[in-house]
């Protein structure tokens, strides 16, 4: 049997919608692109181009592993992430459109052509430190994450995007071995969900994401606890720092990076107007002791 490019879309989004999946024509056209080769632009223009028997084998192997609840990003290896594409697997978190909130304070805080330093504490994919230096030129970058597998990944973004000559990359926990006052801003994504919810997330979440990315302890609160005194520490005096926050713990991580002695701390919603990012100021006049 042929199919069009055309027809293939529609069916694989109507088996998507079967499945009870949430937006089943831009899964389906994503993965559509990736098994057949061809642009969005394609799949307009050239609506009635024919798949091959092994574009419509892969197509069916892509839709199967979606109506499972495996994410798109992990079935076709890549996710956009602000203005750029990131290869993404399993042992990193699927870059979500909310974390762009930090990527947009950086970048408003740091006019394009001014040169800064930047360290990002868990940088999995990359997302964040990669889509703020592609925009900023003259910065250059640190990423520390624990997990090796992540890294990987994150030095082939930084590749695929020429990023490499201006971005290190290291294994380590947290701020462990960094020097005082290094850096103009600071920028993590971390762990925040409580371990008793992690059960309670949807399936693409729970199943298939990296439970050491996800997993805050017993409130959610673990690992800001350790990161607001490291990430006044490591600041630069007047360097900014913007962390991703659960939608309930704007109160809390605002409370714990004062009491580390940061200043003009407030927090940031994103798009659905949940409160994602807590954001603040190393005091400009701090000296070291």
């Amino acid at each position: 049997m042929t199919l069009t490019l055309v027809k293939a879309w529609n069916g694989a989004k109507e088996r998507l919608k079967e499945a009870g999946i949430d937006q089943p024509a831009i899964d389906a056209r994503l993965m559509l692109e990736v098994a057949a080769g061809v642009s969005r632009t394609d799949i307009i223009t050239d609506p009635y181009r024919e798949l091959t028997a092994e574009q419509l084998a892969t197509l069916d192997e892509y839709l199967a592993r979606r109506a499972r609840r495996e994410p798109v990003s992990h079935i076709i290896g890549r996710k956009g992430f602000w203005k750029i594409l990131l290869s993404v697997t399993k042992d990193v978190l699927t870059p979500r459109p909310e974390t762009e909130v930090i990527v947009d304070e950086v970048l408003k805080a740091f006019p394009e052509t001014m040169a800064f330093n930047m360290l990002d504490l868990g940088v999995g994919s990359g997302s964040m430190l990669l889509a703020i230096l592609a925009e900023r030129p003259a910065a250059k970058g640190l990423g520390i994450d624990i997990s090796e597998e992540a890294l990987a990944v994150a030095r082939e973004n930084a590749a695929n995007l020429d990023l490499d000559g201006r971005v290190a990359l290291m294994r380590g926990d947290w701020t462990t071995g960094l020097g005082d006052a290094s850096f103009d801003v600071v920028v993590s994504n971390p762990p925040y969900i409580p371990t008793a919810d992690i059960d309670t997330l949807e399936p693409e979440v729970r199943d298939h994401e990296p439970r050491l990315a996800l997993d805050g302890g017993a409130d959610g609160l673990t690992a800001y606890r350790a990161l607001a005194p490291e990430i006044l520490r490591v600041l630069k005096p007047g360097g900014l720092f913007c962390v991703e926050i659960g939608f309930d713990q704007s109160a809390d991580v605002e409370i714990l990076f004062k009491a580390a002695g940061a200043q003009n701390v407030r927090t940031v919603k994103d798009l659905s107007t949940h409160d994602r990012v807590v954001t603040g100021f190393k005091n400009p006049l701090e000296t070291p002791a």
